[in-house]
């Protein structure tokens, strides 16, 4: 996202894409599975090892993840017979911006 005037809302095909990483992340499985992902050692994690985190079944995991990927926010890879997870930093450095410009504006008017 690029730097706008402070005050100034964000362009429309901006906050069309940002709503889609937000109602990805609106449910707690897919927030978790993207802090699992983001914070695994080596920057990637296999799918191996985030099933067991959850009570869960297999597909139901699936599901989530595909729809963090959908949303731009994880990039996957299959490796002989497993698909390893990595976060994709570029998105959410977006949704950090956004967050970040909305916590400045209200900080600017609450005296």
């Amino acid at each position: 996202m690029h730097e706008r005037p402070s005050g100034t809302p964000p362009a429309a095909e901006t906050t069309f894409a940002l709503a889609g990483a937000f109602r990805a992340l609106g449910d707690p499985v897919r927030l978790r599975l993207l802090s699992m992902i983001a914070g695994a050692p080596g920057g990637e994690i296999c799918v191996c090892d985030l099933t067991p985190a959850f009570d869960l079944s297999g597909p139901t995991i699936s599901h989530h993840l595909r729809t963090l990927r959908e949303a731009g926010l994880v990039e996957a890879e299959r490796r002989a017979s497993w698909v390893y997870y990595r976060p994709r930093p570029e998105a959410l450095h977006r949704l950090a911006e956004f967050l970040q410009a909305a916590e400045d504006a209200t900080s600017a008017t609450v005296h």
